[in-house]
């Protein structure tokens, strides 16, 4: 059961890892210039996602961790 768990928790790393790539490749490829305001709402709208993307690094990051600890917990009972 553990084993199914982490490979979905890499799983989903792994399309977060893709995701932020694109997200990241499509912000530096954007030739957003000027004052505009449709040109703030894109640099805001891709910094956000970007934001969220990390916050989802994090939720596996540490998914991961307690998924080690009950793994551990329960080789050592």
């Amino acid at each position: 059961m553990f084993m199914e768990i982490a490979i979905g928790a890499i799983g989903i790393g792994v399309v977060l890892m893709v995701g932020y790539l694109v997200i990241a490749q499509v912000r530096a490829a954007l030739p957003i210039t000027g004052t505009d305001n449709a040109s703030n709402a894109t640099k805001a709208g891709l910094a956000s996602t970007q934001a969220t993307v990390f916050a989802g690094f994090g939720l596996i990051a540490v998914g991961i961790i307690v998924l080690a600890a009950f793994g551990l917990i329960s080789i050592f009972k």
